[in-house]
């Protein structure tokens, strides 16, 4: 197959692969269709394959069903994109990778996790390195200047810089409905909304059927159209099974609970949602602080096709904008943290109802609070949050920022709270 490295955009990941090739035998870039995961995965492959199901007969998946030895082609590192679609190639990777001992010889990417498991004997650890890809943070498409970073607030350094341009709303919105899509970054902004509707409807014609488990295509649109509605908050499946089964009767409630938890489940594979875990340790009682996870679609621009919203009319609804704002920046957030090593976490108290947007925290323990406000007029408020928060936290974090939209400067509070536009920030 012939594929071409020309005009590649460098991600954040591509360091992070070049030092796992050197470690590991194989790794496993996993992450949503079109995020960049094969061109990525190709900047640093000597040969490639694609296993996406064809018919036709000179296509790799239809040789790799007659031999799979046919696809090998030591040249290494080797590309097999979508190699979920023979799961029998994972164990295939992990034994060549024994046979010699040496690193760097296979990188696999895929958008979904295999439809047979079983077909799998070998978990791959020590082998095999799974790496998460995800859309593109707004400094990995040039839409943030990155003058702020996470190790700088980490590393607590003095911060006052301006940004060369003011963020306005209808650029924030722009940015918001092209999403993170590699593709997307060359389309007339009239078209930004293609892809992601393009995408969703893709996933209910085909994806959510990726196991051979026929569902039902319009309980799945109801559900997404639930999570939408519910992008950034904390929502139940109780009340996503309410929304798709508005009136629903005591004994066929069960039954539609069980649906939501396998259609959650399908979203999750095929990596259309992710969840935002609950930090608890080390801060207060776990009796207290609550266990639900925020979920969120992988981009911000999935929740508002979904809902069949665009530009303007994001503009006229700022009570959305504000949550699909935050979805923003917990898609950057999570980009960064993870490029950092770290992870990302959301905290709530099941008692006071108190609540931080974002919990950052590096592998050695050390964490930050973030609280996300799309204007100015809510940063007094959200340091007072964060200020109370640290208070009562028994290991203080290392630092405390309020990220903002419509804001042109970065700086630091007398109260030592950081305020960073969203188009400021990198890892």
């Amino acid at each position: 197959m012939a594929l071409t490295r020309e005009n590649y955009t460098k991600r954040l990941v591509d360091d992070e692969i070049k030092e796992l090739l050197k470690m590991f035998g194989a790794i496993s870039i996993e992450g949503p269709k079109y995020c960049g995961k094969t061109w990525t995965a190709l900047n640093h492959a000597n040969s490639s394959v694609l296993l996406t199901k064809s018919d036709n007969p000179n296509s790799d998946y239809q040789k790799a069903l007659i031999n799979r030895d046919l696809i090998y082609k030591d040249d290494y590192p080797e590309l097999i994109d979508e190699w979920q679609s023979i799961e029998q190639i994972w164990d295939d990777v992990r034994t060549k990778c024994d046979e010699d001992g040496k690193t760097g010889k296979f990188i696999l990417t895929g958008s979904s996790v295999p439809a047979n498991a079983s077909k799998i004997f070998h978990s791959g650890a020590g082998r095999i390195y799974k790496l998460n890809m995800y859309t593109m943070s707004l400094f990995e498409s040039g839409d943030s200047e990155g003058i702020v970073s996470l190790s700088d607030l980490f590393a607590n350094k003095s911060i006052a810089v301006n940004l060369k341009e003011k963020p306005t709303i209808e650029k924030l919105a722009d940015l918001i409905i092209r999403g993170g899509w590699p593709a997307s970054l060359k389309y007339e902004k009239k078209n930004y909304y293609r892809l992601p509707e393009s995408y969703i409807e893709d996933v209910l014609s085909h994806d959510i059927n990726y196991d051979g488990v026929v569902r039902d295509k319009e309980k799945m649109r109801m559900l997404l159209r639930s999570l939408a509605r519910n992008e950034s908050t904390l929502v139940t499946n109780e009340k996503l099974v309410n929304d798709i089964e508005e009136y629903t009767t005591e004994e066929n409630y069960q039954v539609s609970r069980n649906t939501v938890a396998d259609y959650l489940n399908v979203l999750k594979n095929i990596h259309l949602i992710n969840d935002q875990l609950p930090y608890s340790l080390k801060i207060r009682s776990s009796v207290r602080v609550g266990k639900t996870s925020k979920r969120h679609f992988t981009d911000p621009s999935l929740a508002c096709s979904v809902l069949g919203v665009r530009q303007e009319q994001l503009i006229q609804d700022l009570e959305l904008f504000g949550f699909m704002f935050e979805a923003l920046v917990i898609r950057d957030l999570r980009i960064y943290i993870e490029n950092l090593g770290g992870r990302i976490y959301h905290f709530h108290d099941n008692n006071t109802g108190e609540e931080v947007d974002a919990i950052v925290e590096l592998r050695d323990g050390n964490y930050g609070a973030i609280e996300v406000k799309l204007g100015v007029g809510k940063i007094d408020e959200a340091a007072a949050n964060l200020l109370k928060f640290s208070k009562n936290c028994t290991i203080k974090p290392k630092f405390l920022c309020v990220i903002s939209g419509m804001i042109d400067y970065a700086y630091q509070r007398k109260d030592g709270v950081y305020v960073v536009p969203i188009t400021a920030l990198k890892p």
